[in-house]
């Protein structure tokens, strides 16, 4: 299949990322983690974990900026058997998806999104991708220039 890579863009407004550093790499724990947070009835997304490092990992994740003071009050109550966990947090953010059925048959989508980026000074917070799409945390001030950078880009109306 050909075609445009991307025909079309995704907004989602008031998202805040979440960084859990100094996480023991043991997945049972981090299942824990995650299914507190679901039973707060908070969704999350953008789900992204770094390679286990002297047996660590930082865990980040996007949630709606509305959930965020629930979610910090979850995973504190980890910190009290894990002293050096540390969370950073961030509630001002917007994530852009951009979709393309194509997209899975066409290299370098996302290399011309960060020149995109890169060309007009937005910088990302998180990246996401899976075959189809493609989901950018930005800075809630870039967002207009990153929508228009990309529907010029990829002629999207």
């Amino acid at each position: 299949m050909t075609g445009k890579p991307v025909t079309s863009i995704n907004v989602a407004y008031n998202v805040a990322l979440v960084t859990v550093d100094n996480l023991p790499n043991k997945v049972k724990l981090i299942s824990d983690i995650l299914n507190a947070i679901a039973e707060q009835d908070i969704n999350i997304d953008m789900i992204n974990q770094t390679p286990p490092y002297r047996g660590t990992i930082n865990l980040s994740f996007t949630l709606p900026s509305d959930k965020l003071v629930k979610a910090i009050s979850t995973l504190n109550k980890f910190k009290k058997s894990i002293p050096n966990l540390h969370i950073e947090v961030d509630a001002n953010s917007t994530k852009i998806s951009v979709y393309g059925e194509s997209m899975r048959d066409i290299p370098g989508v996302a290399a011309k999104i960060f020149t995109l980026f890169a060309n007009n000074n937005i910088d990302i917070k998180l990246v996401t991708t899976s075959e189809v799409d493609i989901s950018y945390l930005l800075y809630d001030k870039d967002v207009d220039k990153a929508i228009e950078a990309i529907k010029n880009e990829f002629g999207i109306e």
